[in-house]
Protein backbone atom coordinates (compact mmCIF):
# COMPACT_ATOMS: atom_id res chain seq x y z
CA UNK A 1 0.00 0.00 0.00
CA UNK A 2 1.30 3.37 -1.02
CA UNK A 3 -0.67 5.26 1.22
CA UNK A 4 0.70 5.92 4.90
CA UNK A 5 -0.99 3.75 7.28
CA UNK A 6 -1.82 4.54 11.19
CA UNK A 7 1.02 2.88 13.61
CA UNK A 8 -1.70 0.97 14.71
CA UNK A 9 -4.94 0.40 12.16
CA UNK A 10 -7.22 1.16 15.14
CA UNK A 11 -6.72 4.32 17.49
CA UNK A 12 -8.31 4.66 20.76
CA UNK A 13 -8.43 7.92 23.07
CA UNK A 14 -10.63 9.57 25.81
CA UNK A 15 -11.34 12.78 27.44
CA UNK A 16 -12.89 13.53 30.87
CA UNK A 17 -12.84 17.28 29.46
CA UNK A 18 -16.68 18.63 30.63
CA UNK A 19 -16.69 21.17 27.87
CA UNK A 20 -17.75 19.30 24.78
CA UNK A 21 -15.45 21.50 22.79
CA UNK A 22 -12.42 20.76 24.34
CA UNK A 23 -13.54 16.75 24.52
CA UNK A 24 -13.92 16.33 21.54
CA UNK A 25 -10.75 18.30 20.64
CA UNK A 26 -8.71 15.62 22.72
CA UNK A 27 -10.17 13.04 21.16
CA UNK A 28 -9.04 14.32 17.68
CA UNK A 29 -5.77 15.49 18.67
CA UNK A 30 -5.17 11.40 19.47
CA UNK A 31 -7.08 10.37 16.60
CA UNK A 32 -6.70 12.57 13.78
CA UNK A 33 -5.05 10.99 11.00
CA UNK A 34 -4.82 11.46 6.95
CA UNK A 35 -5.99 8.21 6.52
CA UNK A 36 -8.79 8.46 9.63
CA UNK A 37 -11.69 6.77 8.12
CA UNK A 38 -14.51 6.18 10.89
CA UNK A 39 -14.35 7.23 14.50
CA UNK A 40 -17.06 5.19 16.84
CA UNK A 41 -17.44 7.15 20.56
CA UNK A 42 -19.35 5.90 23.28
CA UNK A 43 -20.02 9.46 26.13
CA UNK A 44 -21.33 10.06 29.22
CA UNK A 45 -25.50 11.27 29.08
CA UNK A 46 -24.16 14.73 31.49
CA UNK A 47 -22.89 16.40 28.35
CA UNK A 48 -24.56 18.95 26.45
CA UNK A 49 -25.29 16.33 23.53
CA UNK A 50 -26.41 19.45 21.16
CA UNK A 51 -23.37 20.76 22.03
CA UNK A 52 -20.82 17.56 21.71
CA UNK A 53 -22.38 16.95 18.05
CA UNK A 54 -21.21 20.26 17.17
CA UNK A 55 -17.78 20.05 18.46
CA UNK A 56 -17.54 16.66 17.14
CA UNK A 57 -18.39 17.49 14.01
CA UNK A 58 -16.26 20.39 13.75
CA UNK A 59 -12.97 18.04 15.39
CA UNK A 60 -13.48 15.73 13.05
CA UNK A 61 -14.07 16.91 9.32
CA UNK A 62 -15.19 15.01 7.02
CA UNK A 63 -15.21 11.77 8.82
CA UNK A 64 -18.06 10.01 9.43
CA UNK A 65 -18.82 8.91 13.40
CA UNK A 66 -21.25 7.12 15.25
CA UNK A 67 -21.94 6.52 18.65
CA UNK A 68 -24.36 6.48 21.63
CA UNK A 69 -24.97 7.67 25.37
CA UNK A 70 -23.90 5.52 28.23
CA UNK A 71 -24.38 4.01 31.67
CA UNK A 72 -20.71 4.13 31.89
CA UNK A 73 -17.42 4.25 29.73
CA UNK A 74 -14.82 1.44 29.02
CA UNK A 75 -11.47 3.72 28.05
CA UNK A 76 -8.25 3.29 27.56
CA UNK A 77 -7.79 3.21 31.63
CA UNK A 78 -10.39 0.99 32.88
CA UNK A 79 -13.86 1.84 33.89
CA UNK A 80 -14.74 5.31 34.01
CA UNK A 81 -17.42 7.66 33.81
CA UNK A 82 -18.46 10.90 32.96
CA UNK A 83 -16.10 11.03 30.08
CA UNK A 84 -16.44 10.65 26.30
CA UNK A 85 -14.27 7.50 24.35
CA UNK A 86 -13.58 6.67 20.94
CA UNK A 87 -11.75 4.63 18.70
CA UNK A 88 -10.47 5.18 15.15
CA UNK A 89 -10.32 3.19 12.42
CA UNK A 90 -8.06 3.55 9.37
CA UNK A 91 -9.91 3.49 5.84
CA UNK A 92 -7.18 1.35 4.58
CA UNK A 93 -8.10 -1.76 6.13
CA UNK A 94 -11.88 -0.76 7.51
CA UNK A 95 -14.61 -0.32 5.34
CA UNK A 96 -17.34 1.05 7.65
CA UNK A 97 -21.07 1.78 6.49
CA UNK A 98 -23.41 3.31 8.90
CA UNK A 99 -27.34 2.98 8.62
CA UNK A 100 -30.39 4.75 10.61
CA UNK A 101 -33.38 2.51 12.30
CA UNK A 102 -35.93 5.02 12.84
CA UNK A 103 -39.92 3.92 13.99
CA UNK A 104 -38.47 1.20 15.90
CA UNK A 105 -42.03 -0.75 15.99
CA UNK A 106 -42.63 -0.28 13.00
CA UNK A 107 -39.57 -1.73 11.51
CA UNK A 108 -40.45 -4.42 9.04
CA UNK A 109 -38.41 -7.37 7.31
CA UNK A 110 -38.18 -5.56 3.71
CA UNK A 111 -36.67 -2.20 5.34
CA UNK A 112 -33.99 -4.74 6.99
CA UNK A 113 -33.44 -6.32 4.14
CA UNK A 114 -33.00 -3.21 1.91
CA UNK A 115 -30.91 -1.32 4.66
CA UNK A 116 -28.53 -4.69 5.00
CA UNK A 117 -28.43 -4.66 1.40
CA UNK A 118 -27.19 -0.95 1.37
CA UNK A 119 -24.69 -1.54 4.34
CA UNK A 120 -22.95 -4.28 2.36
CA UNK A 121 -22.80 -2.65 -1.13
CA UNK A 122 -21.07 0.30 0.65
CA UNK A 123 -19.00 -1.99 1.89
CA UNK A 124 -18.27 -4.09 -1.55
CA UNK A 125 -17.11 -1.10 -2.88
CA UNK A 126 -14.24 -0.02 -0.84
CA UNK A 127 -12.75 -3.79 -2.16
CA UNK A 128 -10.91 -4.53 1.47
CA UNK A 129 -11.77 -7.57 2.09
CA UNK A 130 -14.73 -10.11 1.08
CA UNK A 131 -17.45 -9.66 2.69
CA UNK A 132 -17.78 -13.66 3.44
CA UNK A 133 -15.97 -14.48 6.80
CA UNK A 134 -14.64 -10.81 6.79
CA UNK A 135 -17.42 -9.07 7.92
CA UNK A 136 -19.39 -8.26 11.41
CA UNK A 137 -22.23 -5.65 12.45
CA UNK A 138 -22.64 -3.46 15.54
CA UNK A 139 -25.97 -2.40 16.71
CA UNK A 140 -26.58 0.92 18.89
CA UNK A 141 -30.16 1.24 20.18
CA UNK A 142 -32.37 3.45 22.51
CA UNK A 143 -31.85 1.89 25.72
CA UNK A 144 -35.28 3.02 26.55
CA UNK A 145 -37.21 2.00 23.70
CA UNK A 146 -38.52 -1.20 24.61
CA UNK A 147 -37.86 -2.89 21.09
CA UNK A 148 -34.72 -3.98 21.35
CA UNK A 149 -36.21 -7.66 20.54
CA UNK A 150 -38.34 -6.70 17.27
CA UNK A 151 -35.75 -5.18 15.23
CA UNK A 152 -33.24 -7.67 16.67
CA UNK A 153 -35.08 -10.22 15.22
CA UNK A 154 -35.67 -8.75 12.42
CA UNK A 155 -31.86 -7.59 11.34
CA UNK A 156 -30.78 -11.47 12.16
CA UNK A 157 -33.25 -12.59 9.25
CA UNK A 158 -31.43 -10.49 6.40
CA UNK A 159 -28.03 -11.11 7.98
CA UNK A 160 -27.24 -14.48 7.07
CA UNK A 161 -24.16 -15.46 8.40
CA UNK A 162 -22.71 -12.01 9.17
CA UNK A 163 -22.08 -12.05 12.89
CA UNK A 164 -23.94 -9.71 15.33
CA UNK A 165 -23.43 -7.69 18.70
CA UNK A 166 -24.35 -4.67 20.21
CA UNK A 167 -25.52 -2.64 23.27
CA UNK A 168 -28.38 -0.43 24.53
CA UNK A 169 -27.80 3.09 24.81
CA UNK A 170 -27.54 4.49 28.69
CA UNK A 171 -28.21 7.28 30.28
CA UNK A 172 -26.00 7.29 33.90
CA UNK A 173 -29.05 5.36 35.67
CA UNK A 174 -31.28 7.83 35.60
CA UNK A 175 -34.16 5.85 33.20
CA UNK A 176 -35.00 9.51 31.59
CA UNK A 177 -33.35 9.76 27.80
CA UNK A 178 -30.88 7.77 26.18
CA UNK A 179 -29.76 8.07 22.70
CA UNK A 180 -27.95 7.13 19.61
CA UNK A 181 -25.84 9.19 17.04
CA UNK A 182 -25.99 9.02 13.72
CA UNK A 183 -25.10 12.19 10.84
CA UNK A 184 -24.06 14.51 13.20
CA UNK A 185 -27.50 14.17 15.79
CA UNK A 186 -28.24 12.67 18.71
CA UNK A 187 -31.51 10.97 18.30
CA UNK A 188 -34.28 8.71 20.44
CA UNK A 189 -36.46 5.87 19.71
CA UNK A 190 -33.78 4.98 17.20
CA UNK A 191 -31.13 2.53 16.10
CA UNK A 192 -27.58 2.59 14.22
CA UNK A 193 -26.51 -0.51 12.34
CA UNK A 194 -22.62 -0.33 11.79
CA UNK A 195 -21.09 -2.51 8.85
CA UNK A 196 -17.45 -3.27 9.45
CA UNK A 197 -15.29 -4.97 6.94
CA UNK A 198 -11.59 -5.97 7.39
CA UNK A 199 -9.29 -8.42 6.51
CA UNK A 200 -8.07 -8.42 10.13
CA UNK A 201 -8.78 -11.73 11.97
CA UNK A 202 -11.92 -11.22 14.32
CA UNK A 203 -14.27 -12.96 16.58
CA UNK A 204 -18.02 -11.84 18.04
CA UNK A 205 -18.46 -13.42 20.93
CA UNK A 206 -20.76 -12.95 24.26
CA UNK A 207 -20.25 -13.97 27.64
CA UNK A 208 -21.71 -14.41 31.44
CA UNK A 209 -21.17 -15.80 34.83
CA UNK A 210 -24.43 -16.77 36.07
CA UNK A 211 -25.82 -20.27 37.83
CA UNK A 212 -28.39 -21.46 37.97
CA UNK A 213 -30.56 -21.97 41.51
CA UNK A 214 -33.74 -23.69 42.38
CA UNK A 215 -36.23 -21.90 42.83
CA UNK A 216 -38.67 -20.46 40.20
CA UNK A 217 -41.28 -18.26 39.23
CA UNK A 218 -43.65 -18.12 37.07
CA UNK A 219 -44.79 -14.71 35.64
CA UNK A 220 -48.98 -14.94 35.80
CA UNK A 221 -49.58 -11.12 34.73
CA UNK A 222 -47.35 -9.44 32.41
CA UNK A 223 -47.60 -6.49 29.89
CA UNK A 224 -44.65 -7.62 27.59
CA UNK A 225 -45.08 -4.21 25.47
CA UNK A 226 -44.19 -2.54 28.80
CA UNK A 227 -42.12 -5.34 30.39
CA UNK A 228 -44.04 -4.86 33.17
CA UNK A 229 -44.56 -7.75 35.42
CA UNK A 230 -47.71 -7.36 37.55
CA UNK A 231 -48.03 -10.96 39.31
CA UNK A 232 -45.03 -13.71 39.88
CA UNK A 233 -46.66 -16.93 41.01
CA UNK A 234 -50.02 -15.03 41.15
CA UNK A 235 -48.51 -12.85 43.92
CA UNK A 236 -47.32 -9.14 43.61
CA UNK A 237 -44.47 -9.13 41.60
CA UNK A 238 -41.82 -7.32 43.72
CA UNK A 239 -43.56 -8.97 46.77
CA UNK A 240 -42.73 -12.00 45.54
CA UNK A 241 -39.60 -11.69 44.38
CA UNK A 242 -38.75 -9.84 47.61
CA UNK A 243 -40.21 -12.94 49.45
CA UNK A 244 -37.97 -15.44 47.90
CA UNK A 245 -34.55 -13.75 48.72
CA UNK A 246 -35.83 -13.12 52.49
CA UNK A 247 -36.48 -9.76 52.08
CA UNK A 248 -39.00 -6.60 52.21
CA UNK A 249 -40.20 -5.17 49.26
CA UNK A 250 -38.45 -1.89 50.24
CA UNK A 251 -35.18 -3.45 50.57
CA UNK A 252 -35.53 -3.68 46.49
CA UNK A 253 -32.39 -1.95 44.74
CA UNK A 254 -30.02 -2.14 42.44
CA UNK A 255 -27.27 -3.82 44.59
CA UNK A 256 -30.35 -6.71 45.08
CA UNK A 257 -31.44 -6.66 41.41
CA UNK A 258 -27.30 -7.11 40.67
CA UNK A 259 -26.84 -10.28 43.00
CA UNK A 260 -29.61 -11.92 42.36
CA UNK A 261 -30.56 -12.15 38.41
CA UNK A 262 -33.79 -13.92 36.87
CA UNK A 263 -33.30 -16.04 33.49
CA UNK A 264 -35.48 -17.63 31.41
CA UNK A 265 -33.81 -21.29 29.65
CA UNK A 266 -34.04 -21.52 26.16
CA UNK A 267 -32.91 -24.71 25.09
CA UNK A 268 -30.02 -25.71 27.54
CA UNK A 269 -28.77 -22.13 28.02
CA UNK A 270 -30.27 -19.48 30.56
CA UNK A 271 -30.63 -15.74 29.33
CA UNK A 272 -31.22 -13.10 31.97
CA UNK A 273 -33.81 -11.25 32.49
CA UNK A 274 -32.70 -8.14 34.19
CA UNK A 275 -34.89 -6.13 36.22
CA UNK A 276 -35.11 -2.31 36.14
CA UNK A 277 -36.93 -1.50 38.94
CA UNK A 278 -39.91 -1.69 41.34
CA UNK A 279 -43.21 0.54 40.81
CA UNK A 280 -45.18 2.09 43.15
CA UNK A 281 -48.15 -0.88 42.49
CA UNK A 282 -45.39 -3.41 43.51
CA UNK A 283 -44.94 -4.66 39.85
CA UNK A 284 -41.96 -5.11 37.99
CA UNK A 285 -39.91 -3.74 35.05
CA UNK A 286 -37.49 -5.40 33.21
CA UNK A 287 -35.01 -4.33 30.92
CA UNK A 288 -35.54 -7.69 28.46
CA UNK A 289 -39.03 -9.32 27.32
CA UNK A 290 -41.45 -10.76 29.55
CA UNK A 291 -44.40 -12.27 28.66
CA UNK A 292 -47.28 -14.01 30.59
CA UNK A 293 -46.47 -17.70 31.22
CA UNK A 294 -43.11 -17.93 31.28
CA UNK A 295 -41.05 -19.64 34.01
CA UNK A 296 -37.87 -17.64 35.66
CA UNK A 297 -35.18 -19.15 37.15
CA UNK A 298 -33.40 -17.52 39.97
CA UNK A 299 -29.46 -17.03 39.10
CA UNK A 300 -26.65 -16.14 41.24
CA UNK A 301 -23.36 -15.11 40.02
CA UNK A 302 -20.32 -16.71 40.36
CA UNK A 303 -16.70 -14.88 39.82
CA UNK A 304 -16.87 -12.67 37.16
CA UNK A 305 -13.03 -11.72 36.42
CA UNK A 306 -12.13 -15.59 36.41
CA UNK A 307 -14.89 -15.63 33.39
CA UNK A 308 -14.07 -12.94 31.59
CA UNK A 309 -10.31 -14.15 31.49
CA UNK A 310 -10.98 -17.45 30.45
CA UNK A 311 -13.04 -16.67 27.76
CA UNK A 312 -10.30 -14.22 26.45
CA UNK A 313 -7.98 -16.31 27.00
CA UNK A 314 -9.80 -18.62 24.58
CA UNK A 315 -10.17 -16.01 22.14
CA UNK A 316 -6.27 -14.81 22.32
CA UNK A 317 -4.94 -18.42 21.77
CA UNK A 318 -6.52 -17.97 18.55
CA UNK A 319 -6.16 -14.27 17.36
CA UNK A 320 -2.94 -13.49 19.67
CA UNK A 321 -3.11 -9.96 21.52
CA UNK A 322 -5.87 -8.27 20.36
CA UNK A 323 -5.56 -4.63 18.65
CA UNK A 324 -8.79 -3.52 20.16
CA UNK A 325 -11.91 -5.36 21.86
CA UNK A 326 -14.97 -3.07 21.47
CA UNK A 327 -17.50 -4.23 24.56
CA UNK A 328 -20.95 -3.72 25.34
CA UNK A 329 -20.92 -4.77 29.34
CA UNK A 330 -24.05 -4.54 31.35
CA UNK A 331 -23.81 -1.66 33.60
CA UNK A 332 -25.35 -4.18 36.15
CA UNK A 333 -22.15 -6.35 35.95
CA UNK A 334 -20.01 -2.80 36.77
CA UNK A 335 -22.34 -2.51 40.05
CA UNK A 336 -21.55 -6.03 40.67
CA UNK A 337 -17.76 -5.28 41.07
CA UNK A 338 -18.42 -2.11 42.48
CA UNK A 339 -20.59 -4.48 45.29
CA UNK A 340 -18.08 -7.09 45.50
CA UNK A 341 -14.95 -5.32 45.56
CA UNK A 342 -13.42 -5.81 42.59
CA UNK A 343 -13.89 -2.67 40.37
CA UNK A 344 -10.39 -1.90 40.34
CA UNK A 345 -8.80 -5.63 39.30
CA UNK A 346 -11.63 -5.76 36.97
CA UNK A 347 -11.05 -1.90 35.38
CA UNK A 348 -7.11 -3.21 35.24
CA UNK A 349 -8.32 -6.49 32.93
CA UNK A 350 -10.34 -4.12 30.51
CA UNK A 351 -6.81 -2.03 30.07
CA UNK A 352 -4.65 -5.04 29.37
CA UNK A 353 -6.97 -6.62 26.83
CA UNK A 354 -7.44 -3.19 24.88
CA UNK A 355 -11.26 -2.82 26.01
CA UNK A 356 -13.27 0.07 25.06
CA UNK A 357 -16.77 0.17 24.87
CA UNK A 358 -19.68 1.18 27.56
CA UNK A 359 -21.70 0.11 30.07
CA UNK A 360 -25.20 -0.86 28.72
CA UNK A 361 -28.65 -1.47 29.39
CA UNK A 362 -28.85 -4.25 27.30
CA UNK A 363 -26.37 -6.56 25.02
CA UNK A 364 -27.34 -7.47 21.46
CA UNK A 365 -25.72 -11.09 20.35
CA UNK A 366 -26.83 -12.72 16.79
CA UNK A 367 -30.37 -11.65 17.39
CA UNK A 368 -30.69 -12.20 20.97
CA UNK A 369 -31.35 -9.33 23.53
CA UNK A 370 -29.58 -10.21 26.82
CA UNK A 371 -28.56 -8.65 30.42
CA UNK A 372 -25.88 -9.51 32.38
CA UNK A 373 -23.38 -10.25 30.03
CA UNK A 374 -20.42 -8.98 28.38
CA UNK A 375 -20.48 -9.10 24.41
CA UNK A 376 -17.73 -7.73 21.80
CA UNK A 377 -15.93 -8.25 19.11
CA UNK A 378 -11.84 -8.96 19.69
CA UNK A 379 -10.02 -7.81 16.73
CA UNK A 380 -6.93 -9.53 16.13
CA UNK A 381 -3.59 -8.66 13.78
CA UNK A 382 -3.47 -10.33 10.40
CA UNK A 383 0.47 -11.16 9.12
CA UNK A 384 1.62 -9.17 6.15
CA UNK A 385 -1.42 -6.88 5.86
CA UNK A 386 -0.23 -4.04 7.57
Amino acid sequence: MNAPLFKDPIRSSMSSAQDPQLAAFELAAELNDSELGFVLFFCSAEYNLQALSVALTTAFPGVRLAGCTTAGELTPRGYDQGTVTAIGFDRNLFSIEVGLVEALDQFTLTEAQSLIDALVAGCQQRRVAPIKGHTFALTLLDGLSSQEELVLLTLDSVLGSIPHFGGSAGDDIHLTGTHVYYDGEFRTRAAVVIMVNTPLDFEVFTTHHMRSLEQKLVVTQADPATRTVYELNAEPAAIEYARQLGLNPEELDYRVFALNPLAVRIGQEYYVRSIQKVNPDMSLTFYCAVENGIVLTAMQPEAMLPNLAQRFEAIEQTLGKPLITIGCDCFLRRLEAEYTEHTQETSEFLVDHNVIGFNTYGEQFDGMHLNQTFTGVVIGRTANEF
